[in-house]
């Protein structure tokens, strides 16, 4: 099942002199016994700090692969790069960094779309190694470390018939996902992902160049929790475990359709988006179109192959479209649609919108149309139904705002070769041009815009991920962070800023 596309079908090497790079404190890695903080510190003082946990510097032989992310159109050299091995490890590296003055960058998964999680001469903090999960099926509630993957949270999940909302891409992190709202295949049946968030422990910044632990859930820094709903990557803290509300599941039917050629894409994109936003909850469905063909996903949950194909048929019905359906446990369905990392191209480049409205025929020929001109075969314009489940906020409410939305959608280019510097450097600037054309085409028939897809080049950002939201966010970020330590290009600012 490795056709399934994922958005596109859905090495560098450390700067000269790098290994002369001085970094103050980070000895040994066994320099534990050195930690500068006190788990629950209050304030106050702390001693010297010592980078602890599995520490990458530009002289190590790992360094250029740790220090690039998936999308390498984005290529950065930092100081140093921590992979915690336990919370205190993130606790002794945020102290360092203040300590020292150096910026410091969050990662997990190494997703971040602009190369935001990645920085120059600064401190990159990982938490990917960070990988636990503590299931309680009888409250059916799930805590699991911060460097789980989709595919590890999943997987995991599914071994216990039980599950939450992740996106389709299994190596993006789990918690990346989560902290911007996280969509996918069960977004309508259960909800963003950050819908089923009710607890999470995250080291922030405190008095004295310290750091401290604290827990964020509906008895605890309940401002906290709402603002990690949709608006957590990078602002307030760095999250190290999650604590999931989950749900069961069984099995799921998972269907797949292709269309040749995209001469049915009028009929065949109306028909979706007057049918899958309003669809049974249980149907999560995404529509891609390329090039050269028009293809549509969906999962059922606990769902025949029979019940499936009648929810679709509206859209089945028109053309020729070729039908492939699977019954399955989740984790063995979302497995068998994943592809290799190393298949996929090496640069990205995409621009997220929501939409409210059905797109008007004008609409639908404007994506027609820039899809025959599209750079590369791995470029597509990818959708996500919305409505169901997304409309109903829990308890405590979320800082993601888009909950009217009728589907999301995003043009996007994948070029170049995975692994080779500079393969598709030819290709960059039209890609490039190609994205913000096509997006500013749209522009009449979309509003707002997705924080885990973000763009540099966006006008009025803060609206655009978070509307109404963006003031209360600023208060939580003056409360919790007032000395705006957790920065990058797009971050929140305290209110007083």
């Amino acid at each position: 099942m490795h056709d399934f596309s994922r958005r596109g079908l859905l090495k560098a090497t450390a700067a000269a002199g790098a290994g002369a790079v001085v970094i103050p404190g980070a000895g040994a890695a066994d320099a534990a016994a050195a930690s500068a903080a006190i788990r629950g510190a209050e304030g106050g003082t702390c001693g010297p700090a010592e980078l602890t946990g599995r520490i990458v510097r530009p002289s190590d032989p790992g360094y250029a692969d740790a220090s690039l992310g998936w999308d390498e159109l984005f290529v950065h050299y930092p100081l140093v790069i921590v992979y915690a091995q336990e919370t205190q490890d993130v606790v002794n590296a945020l102290t360092w960094a203040r300590q020292h003055d150096v910026a410091l960058r969050v990662r997990s998964g190494g997703h971040s779309l602009e190369g935001w999680s990645n920085v120059d001469n600064g401190i990159v903090i990982d938490v990917s190694e960070l990988k636990s999960a503590d299931i309680d099926t009888a409250s059916l509630t799930a805590t699991v470390g911060a460097g789980l993957d989709q595919l590890e949270a999943v997987t995991t999940l599914a071994e216990k018939n039980l599950a939450v909302t992740t996106g389709t891409e299994g190596t993006v992190g789990l918690s990346g996902a989560t902290l911007g709202g996280g969509f996918g295949f069960l977004t309508r049946y259960l909800g963003m992902a950050c819908d089923s968030l009710i607890g999470a422990e995250i080291v922030v910044a405190s008095d004295g160049d310290c750091a401290q632990v604290i827990t964020a859930d509906a008895k605890n820094n309940a401002d906290l929790l709402w603002a990690l709903r949709g608006a957590g990557n990078g602002n307030f803290g760095i999250v190290t475990s999650l604590t999931y509300k989950v749900a069961p599941l069984s099995s799921v039917a998972y269907v797949q359709a292709t269309w040749d050629g995209i001469s049915d894409l009028h009929r065949v994109f109306d028909q979706w988006q007057r049918t899958a936003p309003v669809a049974d909850n249980r149907l999560g469905s995404q529509l891609e179109i390329h090039r050269g063909q028009i293809l549509l996903f969906a999962v059922l949950a606990e769902g025949t192959e029979a019940e499936a194909k009648k929810l679709l048929a509206p859209i089945f019905s028109i053309g020729s479209p070729d039908v492939t359906t699977r019954i399955g446990n989740w984790g063995d369905i979302y497995t068998g649609f994943q592809i290799p990392t190393e298949a996929e191209p090496a640069n990205w480049k995409f621009f997220s919108q929501f939409i409210s409205e059905p797109f008007p025929k004008k609409a639908i020929s404007v994506i027609a149309s820039f899809m025959r001109d599209a750079p590369t075969d791995d470029s597509n314009f990818f959708t996500q139904a919305f409505g169901g489940a997304v409309r109903r906020e829990p308890r405590g409410g979320t800082a993601f705002p888009h909950r009217d939305a009728l589907f999301y959608s995003e043009p996007g280019a994948g070029w170049g070769t995975r692994g080779v510097p500079g393969s598709g450097d030819a290709l960059t600037p039209v890609a490039q041009a190609w994205i913000a054309e096509f997006s500013q085409a749209l522009r009449p028939y979309v509003n707002g815009a997705y924080v885990n897809v973000p763009n540099i080049g966006m006008q009025e950002w803060e609206t655009a991920y978070w509307g109404a939201n963006f003031d209360r966010l600023r208060q939580v970020k003056a409360k919790y962070d007032p000395n705006n330590v957790f920065q990058y290009e797009q971050s929140i600012p305290p209110a007083f800023c």
